[in-house]
């Protein structure tokens, strides 16, 4: 199981979790991020500590506990500073990146760790506005790769320089998050599912649109499947809303919930490309 909805620690996540982690102090983050990656030496993964600054500077804030000063010596951590890949400004490109921990990933199975762990600072990466619907299409597919690999990351975001209309935008794409402010989840599950979560009502219809559009679903056999167990409140807008998108898709929705009104609500509203499949 991944840990989905408001989490509010770091350790004890598992082998394929995947957390947006908004800190106000540059400190906190550094608190957080070793208390994650010692929690991934314990499981024997290989850690990586990932933010602007020289590599000996990113090196200094790991140290001061023997876990970590031992894996920096043995190679079991590493610092990687995002200066030496990302220039000012620069947005990723989100299969590359993708492509480059999945490399990276097999990289530490074939050295015996069992998996890899990532602890970042991804707040230069969302400073425009190209660099954010970037980040944030690469943070949904990076997830898809987390469901079934050993491949787990804590997405950190400065509370100061993210503000509060581009910060739900990357969160949302999170199964996780210690902040409630998007206000719903949309992210991967097996078998190529998308998941939802939270709550989606008039005050987010425009960024759960946005994040459909950015999340790229991929349906099989004409079929796109939509986990909404976890959805706490949908309204009419976010069914509309799947049904537009899977029209663009052509494909049909098949909707899992518990929520016994469902089907009579999509009956209402006249959308005969979604069914909905009871789920407990």
């Amino acid at each position: 199981m991944r840990e989905s909805g408001f989490v509010d620690r770091v350790g004890g996540l598992g082998l394929h979790d995947h957390v947006c982690w908004r800190y106000t102090a540059r400190h906190e983050f550094h608190h957080s991020a070793r208390e994650f990656l010692v929690d991934g030496l314990r499981r024997g993964l290989q850690v990586w500590y990932v933010a602007t600054g020289a590599t000996a500077d990113l090196a200094a804030d790991l140290r001061g506990g023997d876990a970590l000063d031992a894996g920096l010596r043995t190679g079991a951590a590493r610092v990687v500073s995002l200066d030496d890949t990302y220039p000012v400004g620069t947005a990723v490109e989100p299969a590359a990146q993708v492509r480059a921990y999945a490399d990276a990933t097999g990289a530490a199975l074939a050295a015996g760790f069992a998996g890899l762990r990532v602890a970042a600072d991804c707040t230069p990466l969302v400073r425009t506005p190209e660099q954010l619907d970037a980040f944030a299409r690469y943070e949904h597919l990076i997830d898809r790769y987390m469901v079934e690999r050993p491949f787990s990351a804590l997405c950190a975001y400065s509370a100061t320089e993210v503000d509060e209309e581009a910060f739900p935008q990357v969160a949302c794409m999170h199964p996780g998050a210690n902040d409630a402010s998007p206000g719903f989840r949309l992210h991967a599950a097996a078998d190529h599912v998308t998941a939802l979560g939270g709550e989606l009502d008039p005050a987010n219809e425009d960024l759960f649109a946005l994040a459909l559009e950015r999340s790229d679903p991929r349906p099989r056999d004409g079929r796109w499947v939509v986990d909404a167990r976890a959805v706490e409140f949908l309204d009419h807008r976010a069914l509309i809303r799947l049904s537009a998108h899977a029209a663009e898709l052509g494909a049909a929705v098949v909707l899992r919930t518990s929520w016994s009104g469902a089907a009579t609500l999509v009956e209402l509203l006249g959308l005969p490309d979604i069914s909905v499949e009871s789920a407990a």
